[in-house]
């Protein structure tokens, strides 16, 4: 079944619903944001969607458990909301992200959507109303923050820490392969001391680690639950218990121990733990930037650059040059986390816009959050899958480098003094030999004392 088209006319009684096609199953409030808000085109993302029906199948649960709304009636909102999460609707959610600041449009779209629906799978148990049955207990100013923590937890428990987590196992695996690869370490992207290939990657495994635990950190925030607060935190027009018990299906249905928020005034009127969740993204995303950068690097060439890895030929050959591989997973990588950034200073603003009892700005910080989770578990999937498992290291090439290295000078320091090893390096340079070379010359240390020395694994 289609829904409407923002062009679609639909025939209305006198009272402003629709009549005529009965298929469509906006109303009166979803229709007259449709033809208000042509702003961009960007719809709530499904786990949105997704989170918005689960909300409205725990408050019809938790409005009869409490005797508040007749059985046969809950059961119906029940089953169209079931509908809604599970995405056999969602042709039916036309509206764009750019609306009103509490996302009141979507959220009096889905009370239609369901209201209409349940009408059609229990015609026996009379007229559902969207305010008085879907909605009630609920405000927009609770239902779309709760959302917007149900799909932010749900999205990054199941889809983007597992990814980093395995991306981190992988960098893990590689730092083990390498871990006898001797190559030139370099700051300044100058030639420093000999490193480990290993070492390196290592260190990028580490990096992720640390995604994922300031990632995990956020959970407890996002735990926290806005609905039972309504209009304004004070809980108007709902049942003491409504919250607690719509909680419970809600956990029951996803089982990630969401609570009532400790604080309903601060829940609403303040959305810090999406800023705070979307400032850890960025953190995973500057993370990801400098390793997919070091890729990059390590992999130029291959002849004529660093070269110290091969990447896995993904899409081999340019538009013009045959047989060119570039590094397009690590591209990809970047391009999504140069995204992430710009979302989370989207969010950022958005999240100053709480306005005494109500932040403003929702919808927009929903969709960067979850496009943001969403592109970024997309994109480490295929960096892991497509270029880290498939990394190789050219050995020869790391170790050609290390005895060429006028860093190896730095090992020497400790025993002739730090100004004759820079006039050693400096003469190195000049005459375009090597250190080991020009201290033999020179007879400043014994011929096994400079093997000691200059033997890498010492300085490593």
């Amino acid at each position: 079944m289609n829904g409407p088209t923002a062009n679609t006319r639909l025939e209305r009684d006198s009272m402003g619903e629709m009549s005529t096609p009965a298929e469509a199953y906006w109303g009166a409030q979803t229709q007259r944001a449709v033809e208000n808000f042509p702003i961009s085109g960007i719809r709530f993302p499904r786990p949105f969607i997704r989170a918005l029906g689960l909300v409205k199948l725990a408050a019809a649960r938790a409005n009869a458990a409490l005797g508040l709304l007749p059985g046969e009636t809950a059961a119906a909102v029940e089953a169209a909301a079931r509908e809604v999460m599970d995405g056999r609707l969602d042709g039916h959610f036309p509206l764009d992200i750019f609306q009103t600041g509490s996302g009141t449009s979507t959220n009096m779209n889905a009370n239609e959507v369901i209201a209409r629906r349940a009408s059609e799978i229990a015609p026996g148990a009379g007229s559902i109303h969207p305010n008085d049955h879907v909605n009630m207990g609920q405000s927009s100013n609770d239902v779309i923050p709760t959302c917007m923590h149900v799909a932010a937890l749900e999205q990054i428990t199941g889809r983007l820490v597992p990814v980093l987590e395995r991306l981190a196992a992988s960098l893990g695996q590689k730092a083990g392969e390498f871990s006898r690869v001797i190559k030139i370490g370099r700051t300044h992207l100058q030639d420093a001391t000999p490193v480990l290939l290993g070492q390196e990657f290592g260190g990028y495994g580490r990096m992720v680690r640390g995604c994922v635990t300031r990632i995990i950190g956020c959970y407890p925030r996002l735990r926290e639950l806005a609905i039972g607060g309504t209009a304004v935190g004070t809980g108007i027009n709902t049942h003491p218990e409504f919250a607690s018990t719509a909680i419970a299906t809600i956990n029951e249905l996803t089982r990630l121990d969401f609570a009532e928020a400790a604080d309903h005034f601060e829940a609403q009127g303040g959305k810090d733990a999406i800023v705070e969740t979307s400032a850890m993204l960025k953190c995973c995303a500057i993370s990801l930037t400098k390793i997919a950068n070091d890729i990059r690097w390590l992999g130029s060439g291959p002849r004529c650059g660093i070269g110290e890895i091969v990447l896995p030929p993904v899409q081999p050959g340019s538009s013009i040059m045959p047989g060119k591989v570039n590094p397009v997973m690590a591209e990809a990588l970047l391009q999504v986390c140069a995204q992430v950034t710009g979302n989370d200073a989207a969010v950022s603003i958005a999240g100053a816009a709480g306005t005494l009892e109500l932040n403003v700005m929702m919808p927009v910080m929903a969709h960067n959050l979850l496009q943001s989770i969403d592109i970024l578990a997309n994109a480490v999937a295929l960096f892991d899958e497509r270029c880290i498992r498939g990394l190789k290291a050219d050995a020869v090439r790391c170790g050609g480098s290390i005895e060429k290295s006028l860093a190896l000078v730095t090992a020497l320091a400790p025993a002739i003094g730090y100004d004759k090893a820079a006039a050693i390096a400096k003469q190195a340079h000049e005459t375009d030999r090597t250190i080991r070379d020009v201290v033999l010359e020179k007879r400043l240390l014994p011929a096994d004392e400079l093997e000691r020395l200059l033997d890498p694994w010492k300085m490593t």
